[in-house]
C-alpha cells in the first residue's frame, strides 16, 4: 500500500496571512471552509467551467456536462483555450472566475493559495461522492490528492496524472535477445552489449535537462539517501544538495558518458529528436514520462514496440518501488459564483465510472481509486500502472514548481555536468551554491516538503 505523502509549508509572512492566525472569517464566503458549512450550501442554476484546451481536448469535459446538466437540470458551459491561464488571470483578479476550472500549466496555482483565491476544499471532500455511498475525499489516490494541500488543508484536486521513468525500445531489445535492466549494475553490463552492437544505450532530451533531473539526478540521489535525501533537498536543507546521494548520482551520470553509453549529440537534441531516435532503434532507452506515446503517436514507427520502466537504481539503493507523478489540478475560485455546482459536477467527473471513460478514451492514468486496474488500458500504460499500484510511495519535485531560478540553475549544472565540462564534485558544489542563494534569498518565499 502507497504511503501518503503529505505537503506542508514553511508559511512566510505574506503567505496565506491569517491562515490558522485565529481570524474570524465571514461565513457567507463561500471559500471560508469550513465556517461556510458547505454541506448546507445550495447549488445554483449555471455552472460555469474553464479548461486548459491540450491534448486531451475538452470534449469529455463537455460531455460530462451535458450529462450533468441534464441529470441536475442545471445550466453547464464549458469552454476552453490553450492558454486559458491568460484568459483566467484577469477573471480572478475582477472577481468573476469560473466555478470550476483546469488552469493549465501556465497558471501558479500556489499564488492562487497565497491570494485566496481558492477553494478550502476539504469540507467538500468531507462529503459523499457522487455514489452517495464513499466519502468524496476516499475515493482519491492518497499520494496524489496531497500534492495539492499546504500546511494540512486542501486546495487542488488531482485528475489525470503522469509517471516520469525512463522507456526501453523492447524491438530492439528483443532483436539482440537482451533484458531490460532493472539495476544500474545490469544498465552497465546491458550498455556495454548494446554499444558493441553499435546501438547507442541511452538518449537524452539536451535541450531541456529537466528530463535528467528527473530521470538521473533524483532517482538516483534517492538510491542512495532514500526519501530523506530528497526530503533535505526540497526542503533547501544546508548540504543536501552536494550530499552523498548527489554527489553519486552525478559519479553515475559521468561514468555512463565516460563509457560513451549516451547517444553522441544527445546533449543538443530537443525532445522530439532525442525520441524520435529512441523510436527509431538508434537508442535503446530514454527518460521520459508516460506522455511519451500521446506525444509521439503521430510519427511512432510502425512495428517498434517501447515499454515503461523505473530508473535503474542501485542493486543495494534504496526506495526501489517508489514512483515519480505529475499532476495538473483542478480548483474551485473562492469567489465563484456556484461553487455547490463546481464541486458537484467534479465529483461526476470522478467517479470511477467517468475515470473509466477519461482513461480509456485520452490514453492517461487516473488519481481516482480503483479506475486504472478497472479500464481497458492501452498497451502503453499497462506497466506504469502496474508500478504505480506496486509502489510504497510517490514523490514529486515540487522544488522546480516553487523555485524557477533554482531550477533553472539546476538545469545549467546539468547540462554542463552531462557536456563533460564540470566534474561530479563540482555539479554538486553547484547545485549546493544555488541551494543556498535561494535559501538566504528573503524575496522568495519558502515551502517545506514533508512525508505523511
Amino acid at each position: 500500500m502507497k504511503r501518503t505523502l503529505a505537503l506542508t509549508f514553511a508559511l512566510s509572512g505574506l503567505f496565506l496571512a491569517g491562515c490558522g492566525s485565529g481570524e474570524k472569517k465571514d461565513s457567507a464566503t463561500p471559500g471560508s471552509s469550513p465556517e461556510s458549512g458547505f454541506a448546507a450550501m445550495k447549488m445554483g442554476p449555471k455552472v460555469d467551467v474553464a479548461s486548459f484546451q491540450g491534448g486531451y481536448g475538452i470534449d469529455m469535459f463537455q460531455e460530462f456536462g451535458k450529462e450533468f446538466a441534464a441529470k441536475n437540470k442545471v445550466e453547464v458551459k464549458v469552454t476552453g483555450d490553450p492558454r486559458i491561464w491568460l484568459q483566467l488571470q484577469p477573471r480572478f483578479v475582477g472577481g468573476t472566475p469560473p466555478d470550476l476550472t483546469w488552469p493549465g500549466w501556465g497558471m501558479d496555482y500556489w499564488k492562487l493559495v497565497k491570494e485566496k483565491q481558492l477553494m478550502q476544499l476539504d469540507e467538500a471532500l468531507d462529503t459523499m461522492a457522487s455514489d452517495g455511498k464513499t466519502n468524496w475525499r476516499d475515493t482519491f489516490e492518497p499520494g496524489l490528492l496531497a500534492l495539492g494541500q499546504e500546511d494540512g488543508k486542501t486546495w487542488m484536486l488531482p485528475y489525470h496524472f503522469n509517471i516520469n521513468g525512463w522507456w526501453a525500445n523492447k524491438t530492439v531489445f528483443d532483436k539482440h535477445g537482451l533484458t531490460i535492466p532493472k539495476t544500474y549494475e545490469e544498465l552497465l553490463a546491458v550498455s556495454a552489449q548494446l554499444k558493441a552492437k553499435g546501438v547507442a544505450p541511452i538518449t537524452f532530451q539536451g535541450q531541456y535537462p529537466y528530463y535528467s533531473i528527473f530521470g538521473f539526478v533524483l532517482p538516483w540521489a534517492i538510491s542512495t539517501g532514500g526519501m530523506q535525501a530528497l526530503d533535505d533537498m526540497q526542503n533547501l536543507v544546508p548540504g543536501a544538495w552536494k550530499s552523498a546521494g548527489v554527489l553519486k548520482a552525478a559519479e553515475m551520470m559521468a561514468e555512463l558518458k565516460a563509457k560513451g553509453y549516451f547517444q553522441n549529440g544527445a546533449t543538443g537534441m530537443s525532445h522530439t529528436e532525442s525520441q524520435s531516435e529512441f523510436l527509431l532503434g538508434k537508442a535503446a532507452m530514454i527518460p521520459c514520462g508516460t506522455w511519451l506515446y500521446a506525444e509521439m503517436k503521430d510519427v511512432w514507427p510502425k512495428g517498434a514496440e517501447a515499454v515503461f520502466m523505473l530508473p535503474p537504481v542501485l542493486a543495494a539503493g534504496q526506495e526501489p518501488s517508489n514512483v515519480c507523478v505529475g499532476i495538473e489540478p483542478w480548483v474551485i475560485p473562492s469567489k465563484a459564483k456556484n461553487p455547490v455546482g463546481g464541486v458537484n459536477l467534479y465529483k461526476e467527473m470522478t467517479s470511477v465510472d467517468n475515470a473509466v471513460r477519461f482513461i480509456e478514451a485520452k490514453g492517461t492514468l487516473m488519481g481516482i481509486k480503483g479506475a486504472n486496474e478497472k479500464a481497458k488500458l492501452p498497451p502503453h500504460l499497462v506497466e506504469p500502472a502496474r508500478l504505480f499500484g506496486e509502489s510504497k510511495a510517490v514523490w514529486s519535485p515540487m522544488f522546480s514548481i516553487w523555485y524557477p531560478k533554482f531550477k533553472k540553475a539546476l538545469e545549467g549544472a546539468t547540462s554542463q555536468l552531462m557536456n563533460g565540462e564540470i566534474t561530479p564534485a563540482q555539479f554538486a558544489d553547484a547545485c549546493e551554491a544555488a541551494a543556498e542563494e535561494t535559501r538566504n534569498d528573503p524575496k522568495v518565499m519558502k515551502h517545506k516538503y514533508a512525508r505523511g
